[in-house]
């Protein structure tokens, strides 16, 4: 169990649309602001996915990433990892591009194609979109999947690891997932310490219920040793529940506005920053003590802010 606990901030994501929340950053400014901000409060990890920075539309741009980082990097030292989701139809040499570009210190490999149901949340919104893109996008969750291949996972664990340095935040929706990742342990594709990011409560992965996390935890235990550093985050309303009960059991949190956009029932949390001084709260009325991101480099063996390419 991790004496010091990491909080990661996932601070804007591609699920959420700008109608949901006027407090979910899209434009450049913004991102970079509440990026610094949720550091500022006591984020170790930065996650990053990019918006199109005129409607909020999720992107894949690798110059608004640049901008974005480049410009937390003055104010930060915080770890910065970026997404490699990408988008739907991209190939997985086109998600990797930003990542080869920038060759930061951590990025997502996520462990499996995904149906992400995002559709559900248009009844909500309906007849009020702030934008004409957020609709269509939402409804294609329904008929569109997220791959990531063996092959694409092998492809990225290779060509990243070799050429840039970059280690990975491996995200898991289910427990297949984690065999998966003990496929490639096998391997020797992947080295650790293993950074396992549980994702729960997403539409189409594994469900928010207190067993479920317990039932991940055994099994990542069973297949893949000691040197395992595992977070978790809880989608929607189950973020602070899941996260809570995570960290009691020794996980390290996520928070962020890409998972959730309530501080609590029935209140939209007016920044990242407003999630992360939350969940240090909690964690500290809990006696645990929250990593600094020179204790989350030591504990994830990254290569260091000065190696990176922006």
């Amino acid at each position: 169990m991790a004496k010091k606990r990491i909080i990661t901030c996932a601070i804007t994501g591609s699920s959420h649309t700008p109608t949901m929340s006027h407090y979910l950053p899209f434009t450049v400014e913004d991102i970079v602001q509440q990026s610094i901000e949720a550091a500022r409060a006591g984020a170790a990890v930065l996650h990053l996915h990019a918006r199109d920075p005129e409607d909020g539309r999720p992107t894949a741009d690798p110059e608004i990433f640049r901008e974005y980082v480049s410009r937390i990097k003055t104010e930060s030292d915080a770890v910065i990892s970026l997404t490699t989701g990408g988008g739907t139809g991209q190939t997985v040499v086109e998600r990797l591009q930003v990542v080869k570009l920038l060759q930061p210190e951590l990025c997502t490999c996520n462990l499996g194609t995904m149906n992400y149901g995002g559709f559900p949340m248009i009844p909500k919104y309906a007849g009020n979109w702030r934008f004409a893109w957020e609709e269509p996008y939402l409804e294609s969750t329904r008929t569109e999947a997220f791959v990531s291949s063996f092959a694409d996972i092998e492809y990225m664990l290779k060509t990243l690891t070799n050429e840039t340095g970059t280690r990975f935040e491996f995200e898991a929706y289910d427990v297949g997932h984690l065999y998966t990742l003990a496929y490639f342990l096998e391997r020797g594709l992947v080295q650790p310490p293993i950074f396992i990011q549980f994702v729960i409560g997403t539409m189409g992965g594994i469900g928010p219920d207190v067993d479920n996390v317990i039932f991940m935890k055994r099994t990542a235990d069973r297949l893949l040793g000691d040197e395992v550093q595992w977070s978790i985050l809880g989608s929607g309303r189950h973020q602070l529940n899941v996260v809570t009960v995570g960290a009691i059991m020794g996980s390290h949190v996520r928070v962020g506005l890409e998972d959730g956009l309530y501080l609590h029932k029935g209140k939209l949390a007016e920044s990242n920053a407003q999630q992360v001084s939350k969940i240090r709260h909690i964690l500290e009325e809990l006696s645990i003590e929250v990593a600094s991101p020179t204790e989350a480099r030591q504990m994830l063996n990254l290569k260091g802010l000065a190696r990176v390419a922006f």
